[in-house]
């Protein structure tokens, strides 16, 4: 037997085996590095993203409505924060099973509200909601779902034009409304009032916040006298009127332009509102009504017979340009699920089927902001 070929061969065996093991090495070390830990979901920055689907390892906006009768989280007759409006029953709405209602998202569970966690969670951080009258729906939800939480919490409340402050004194958390229709600025020159595109002044008081939640779409289809404005401008050019869809887009994109020069994501976390849907023709849902006047139940299943309203398909193409990681609260389609849900005949005048009851769906939308922090 040659032992010297005996050894080489022994000596080379073990030098593969060493390459082997340096290779599985490297590559367990790599994997470690791209894989994210389950424990991430509780890191804030880690989760967000423009697409903001999958946060508790599941789209928590896909699912259905089902009855739960430890809903409502509220009593309207015990939150000072409602507008009359908003407060259904006390406009003389009789059936009260759209509120026995909670979203159950199709593959994982979303965390019931717990108003006194956020809160703690938030402790001393200032947190701003930027918008139009769907933004004080969810601002208004949210103030009365803390306020149920702690309701012998000391509270201050100052109103304002633009600008609403209430905090909860014991927490030193503030949460303020500011309203602004559009987002970009509407400003009056001599010869009337200009839709500036291009344009953010009001942007100097939305800085410094912890959390900001924006939302825009419902004014831009607005016309006639119900239109705040004479002319659109972007740069130069100046209109009488343009494509809602196109000046959408180009509102939102200056918008987008403003997150990505103003926040530091390191401080600020931002989300958009979504779009929130209207239901004044039946026939979108399938049904001969023309509109949500007298609708008492959900749709069921998951899906919304017209589908998904455009404008969301442009929102989602500008939030998919910003720099700056933006959480989409995509409520769009379980809101368009609950038909049941607006004021209808029972909120200031008319048949109002764009706001929404409170209690009711707003709550499930700070369910699903509340989800991002637990």
């Amino acid at each position: 037997m040659d032992f010297g070929y005996h050894r080489s061969c022994l000596l080379l065996t073990g030098v593969i085996i060493l390459l082997l093991l340096q290779v599985q090495l490297f590559l367990a070390v790599t994997l470690a590095k791209t894989q994210v830990p389950l424990s991430s979901s509780n890191n804030i920055s880690s989760s967000f993203s423009t697409r903001g689907r999958e946060l508790l390892g599941c789209d928590l906006f896909k699912g259905r409505w089902v009855v739960d009768n430890s809903y409502p989280l509220y009593a309207a007759s015990s939150c000072p924060y409602i507008d009359p409006g908003y407060d259904c029953q006390k406009h003389g709405r009789k059936d009260t099973q759209y509120l026995k209602y909670s979203w159950k998202p199709d593959s994982c569970n979303l965390p019931r509200f717990n108003g006194l966690d956020l809160l703690n969670k938030w402790r001393g951080k200032k947190v701003m909601f930027v918008g139009d009258s769907l933004s004080e729906n969810m601002w208004q939800s949210l103030a009365c779902l803390l306020h149920a939480s702690v309701p012998r919490s000391k509270t201050s409340l100052q109103h304002g034009e633009p600008l609403t402050i209430l905090t909860f004194q014991d927490y030193g958390v503030t949460i303020f409304l500011y309203r602004s229709t559009y987002l970009v600025d509407i400003v009056r020159e001599k010869f009337g009032r200009v839709l500036k595109l291009d344009s953010i002044q009001a942007g100097k008081a939305w800085k410094g916040m912890d959390v900001l939640v924006f939302n825009s779409w419902h004014w831009w289809t607005h016309t006639g006298r119900s239109q705040p404005w004479d002319y659109m401008q972007y740069g130069s050019t100046i209109s009488k009127d343009m494509d809602r869809f196109e000046a959408y887009f180009k509102g939102m994109t200056t918008w987008a332009r403003w997150v990505d020069l103003n926040v530091n994501p390191a401080k600020t976390k931002v989300f958009f509102q979504g779009i929130s849907p209207s239901h004044y023709v039946g026939q979108e849902w399938g049904s001969p009504s023309k509109s949500c006047n007298g609708q008492a139940q959900p749709l069921q299943g998951s899906t919304y017979p017209a589908g998904s309203p455009k404008a969301l398909g442009v929102l989602k193409k500008v939030l998919g340009s910003v720099k700056i990681p933006v959480y989409l609260l995509d409520i769009t389609t379980l809101s368009q699920l609950r038909k049941d849900a607006h004021p209808s005949a029972y909120g200031y005048s008319g048949v109002d089927c764009s706001h929404w009851c409170l209690p009711g769906l707003p709550d499930t939308w700070n369910q699903l902001l509340y989800a991002t922090f637990h």
